[in-house]
């Protein structure tokens, strides 16, 4: 299995990615079914999980997401938090998400928690 923070630093690639087919390449080491549940959003399989990124992108596109602590996993599991915003500002959301790999290290599931919004 990679490293969490690898893990880590390429799950939040694909949301950061600007360019729609680089990031459906991206996802092509997702599992086919992989299934994403947040407080606000939901997606199950990977064209789902990239029209919903697509969306997110789209409604917010000078926002980034950074990693933020050390990730860290077992088993299966890969937990690590992250924070959003601008390249100028404080972050204007908080989260930690959790990601399920499956038997071959792809990602097969992530849900996510919000820690903090700023409105």
């Amino acid at each position: 299995m990679q490293a969490p923070r690898d893990i880590a630093t390429d799950y939040l690639s694909v949301w950061n990615e600007a360019s729609a087919p680089v990031r459906r390449r991206l996802l092509e080491t997702w599992h086919p079914d992989a299934r994403y549940r947040d407080p606000l959003m939901a997606a199950d399989g990977r064209e789902a999980v990239a029209a919903m990124i697509e969306s997110a992108r789209e409604r917010f596109p000078d926002l980034a997401f950074r990693l933020h602590g050390t990730p860290d996993g077992h088993g299966p599991f890969v937990r690590f938090s992250w924070t959003l915003g601008s390249a100028d500002g404080p972050p204007v959301a908080a989260g930690t998400d959790v990601v399920r790999l499956d038997a071959t290290g792809r990602i097969a599931e992530v849900i996510g928690f919000l820690d903090e919004v700023r409105s």
